[in-house]
């Protein structure tokens, strides 16, 4: 019976954990280095059209969006970067090589806008909800239950009771931190879903105040700014700047993240 139980947990490994940390096959991976080989050749159209190949056969991840942001700058197109910089921050939001890019981009763009304060304990749990990639998280949770199944298992052959004592409380706490980083990834999805970001691609933009050509114009905000997706209604989409602007544009005019 307990042999039965360590088959069982092995199985469990093998069917979930070992294909997490699967990356895709080998044409997926010979494209990607043949882009990368493009790319440090300085053709970046070429390499971007490959990039592009595995976004179109499915294949995505953040090292993936992260060379397309870099190619898209070095043909000095910066909303595209922006554009790719952002989505590769969705897979691995605490990349500090793509943070940094994010920032160094965003100098280059038309509209310098600042953000609007953030209360501390607010900035520190962002920041701690998304130090991790979701994929991280979700392979960290597996790790932390199969360790801790290992650990009861432990528990259930000793014959020592100090051994026993120790292998019920430590898989009692891998149990714990297992469920915990399993609830972070969903915090961090949740926080991604409800935070609909998009760039702005054209060279200007005339932000109304309702969604109807003729209604006033608030500001205008140029290609590169990154705004927040607040709603939308008949082709039109509301936004939100970092300082707290809110108006209406075409959503012709940006690219969501």
């Amino acid at each position: 019976m307990k042999f039965n139980m360590l088959k069982r947990i092995l199985y469990l490994f093998i069917g979930f954990v070992i294909p997490s940390l699967c990356f895709g096959n080998d044409k997926e991976q010979a494209l990607f280095a043949s882009g990368n080989s493009d790319y440090n050749k300085g053709h970046y159209k070429e390499a971007l059209i490959k990039y592009q190949q595995l976004l179109s056969d499915g294949y995505q991840s953040a090292a993936l969006y992260f060379n397309m942001g870099n190619a898209s700058y070095k043909n000095d197109d910066i909303p595209a970067a922006l554009l790719y910089y952002g989505k590769a921050h969705k897979l691995s939001p605490g990349d500090e090589d793509i943070n940094f890019n994010i920032r160094f981009v965003n100098l280059k763009t038309t509209d310098k806008i600042d953000e609007s304060p953030e209360f501390f304990l607010a900035r520190w749990w962002k920041g701690f909800v998304l130090a991790f990639s979701i994929n991280a998280l979700a392979i960290l949770s597996i790790l932390f239950v199969f360790l801790g199944s290992g650990v009861l298992v432990l528990y259930f052959f000793t014959g020592s009771v100090t051994v026993k004592k120790v292998s019920f409380f430590g898989a009692i706490a891998l149990f714990v931190i297992g469920v915990f980083t399993f609830v972070i990834a969903g915090l961090q999805e949740s926080y991604f879903n409800g935070h609909k970001e998009a760039i702005i691609f054209s060279n200007s933009v005339n932000v109304k105040s309702g969604p109807v050509e003729k209604t006033a114009t608030l500001f205008v905000i140029h290609d590169g700014t990154k705004v927040n997706v607040l709603d939308d209604s008949n082709g039109w989409i509301k936004i939100k700047l970092a300082n707290g602007n809110e108006g209406w544009i075409k959503a012709a005019d940006v690219k969501e993240i």
